[in-house]
């Protein structure tokens, strides 16, 4: 079965490209020219991965990665822009995004960008799968995940997290006790060097502290190592 990618982009030249080059490449592609389109085939056409400008007619990029998230639709997607913008970035990626590329690009760029993508999910699908049924939830003093389902639970209470604030919260429950870099937490959970831009990592270990920790600025849960990164651990008795 060949992979089905939606583009989504209000510039007919780069539908265009991205079309012939993403067919070349073996997949099947659906495209859009506005976010409200976008999205309704997303949920619709249940594409492999979306290729999603943050410039749209009727609904921005932002805007449709947040209501696809909201609605637990968990397609990886890689955002577009023409801006080189920080805080785009970084919100983009809070969002759920998996990836991010900036305008002007080549094809055999994106096309290299979509397969380690869909290689990093089909790995996540494959693990799943091979995990075995004692394995298939993680349990931390008051807080449980199950990998499987993508839910994380704090005091037996539901926690509302993007998806890639669970996957960092998975990564660093899986190493318990061990000192992890955010360069680590980088390439394991985004499986993207992103030249050094660590802030990602620290905004959303923020996030996960404000859902996780009775006080924030004395965390029993996810340790600050200083000079080297963060650490998941079994909160110490009083």
């Amino acid at each position: 079965m060949k992979k089905k990618i939606l583009v989504v982009d209000d510039e007919q030249s780069i539908v265009t490209l991205l079309q012939y080059n993403l067919q070349q490449a073996g997949y099947d592609v659906l495209t859009a020219m506005d976010g409200e389109e976008g999205k309704e085939l997303a949920i619709t056409q249940n594409p492999n991965l979306i290729v999603l400008d943050l410039m749209l007619p009727r609904l921005d990029g932002i805007e449709v990665c947040k209501q696809l998230r909201q609605q637990k639709v968990n397609t990886p997607i890689l955002m577009l822009t023409a801006k080189d913008d920080e805080f785009d970035k970084v919100l983009g990626l809070e969002l759920g995004a998996d990836d991010y590329m900036t305008k002007p690009f080549s094809p055999r760029e994106v096309i290299a960008r979509v397969k380690a993508i869909l290689r990093r999910t089909n790995t996540q699908v494959e693990e799943a799968e091979d995990t075995d049924d004692e394995l298939q939830s993680i349990k931390i003093a008051d807080l449980k995940l199950f990998p499987e389902h993508y839910e994380a639970y704090f005091l037996d209470e539901l926690l509302e997290l993007t998806p890639k604030e669970f996957e960092l919260l998975l990564y660093l429950a899986k190493h318990k006790n061990r000192v992890l870099t955010r360069d680590q937490l980088l390439s394991a959970v985004w499986n993207y060097d992103f030249a050094g831009d660590t802030r990602i990592v620290d905004v959303h270990i923020s996030h996960l502290r404000e859902k996780i920790e009775q006080n924030t600025k004395k965390p029993a849960y996810i340790k600050t190592i200083r000079g080297l990164g963060y650490k998941l651990e079994e909160p110490k008795g009083e």
